[in-house]
């Protein structure tokens, strides 16, 4: 049995080596697209995080097993893989504790202005004539938070935010969500009367650019926004205009494409942004529950073909 994980760098220092018990393994911290196929050929188990395995790649190699390290399955050819007799798993679940904390800790971090108050306090405030440095931010306490995709991350999500004392409502993308605890409205109506909005879903083709430049300009001045889903459930150069003409505060963990551009609009934004790269999953505890279900998964393989 051969095991190729294609790029083990996205998953950071965790344990590799309990996968030799299953045979020979092979590491690789990134994968570019023309060493994908000699990479597997001759491999029986592919792990792969966001390396992209296509019909033509199952076609010239030995792959019985496709094993993605995420939740999302956009890489693989999911009808090729099943039309060819390739069992292909992913692992749901791992990272929900850790996205929940990271969509409060950028949404604090809008509210507060934590990002401005750090540089103020180091480079102003030894000049300052008084004790404290006033700029306006609201609480969270009686506010709307809206969130868009009311699933596993989303519903746990609205319990954290309503602890915090904000009234909750909820737009689901799938139509398939339903909550008896907290009202369902339209996006209209959640894009207008939101305070906070939060996103919570998945990129398919209900959401791909759900949020355009006429759903950005319903939201009320001062509105806080953060995409916690997929990158393309906001269009990026929409945003982009509506921060030029809009008092909104916008925070990131996705994006259209990633890494992001260099010349991305949204970077000129410092001040209406908070942005981070793709690392809301990436928590020691998640990587961890991540691996373990790789192992259960490939384990569950292997004793299958043994028998």
């Amino acid at each position: 049995m051969k095991i190729v994980f294609l790029d083990a760098l996205t998953l950071g220092d965790v344990d590799f080596k309990r996968f030799e018990r299953f045979g020979e393994v092979e590491i690789y911290e990134t994968t570019s697209e023309k060493e994908v196929l000699k990479r597997v050929r001759d491999a029986d188990v592919v792990v792969t995080n966001k390396v992209v395995i296509d019909a033509g790649i199952m076609d010239d190699s030995a792959v019985k097993f496709i094993q993605i390290a995420a939740t999302g399955m956009n890489n693989v050819d999911l009808e090729y893989a099943k039309k060819k007799g390739i069992k292909v798993k992913n692992v749901a679940g791992y990272s929900t504790k850790a996205v929940v904390q990271h969509t409060f800790a950028m949404v604090l971090g809008l509210l507060n202005r934590v990002c401005y108050f750090d540089k103020y306090t180091r480079e102003e405030y030894p000049k300052s004539e008084i004790f404290t440095h006033i700029q306006n931010w609201f609480e969270i306490a009686g506010k709307r938070w809206g969130i868009i995709g009311l699933g596993t991350i989303g519903k746990e999500v609205a319990k954290i935010a309503k602890a915090f004392g904000a009234e909750v409502v909820y737009y689901s993308t799938s139509g398939k969500n339903n909550s008896g605890e907290y009202k369902k409205v339209e996006l209209e109506e959640l894009m207008k009367t939101s305070d906070i909005i939060s996103i919570h879903a998945p990129l398919n083709e209900k959401t791909k650019s759900l949020i355009k430049e006429k759903e950005l300009m319903m939201m009320k001045e001062g509105t806080v926004i953060v995409n916690l889903g997929r990158g393309g459930i906001i269009n990026e150069k929409d945003l982009a205009k509506t921060l030029e003409r809009k008092d909104i505060s916008i925070g990131l963990d996705v994006f259209e494409k990633e890494p992001i551009n260099s010349d991305n609009l949204l970077l000129q934004f410092k001040d209406k942004t908070l942005l981070s790269p793709h690392v809301a999953w990436t928590s020691m505890e998640a990587r961890n529950k991540l691996m373990d279900g790789i192992y259960a998964n490939i384990e569950e393989f292997v004793e299958k073909a043994a028998n």
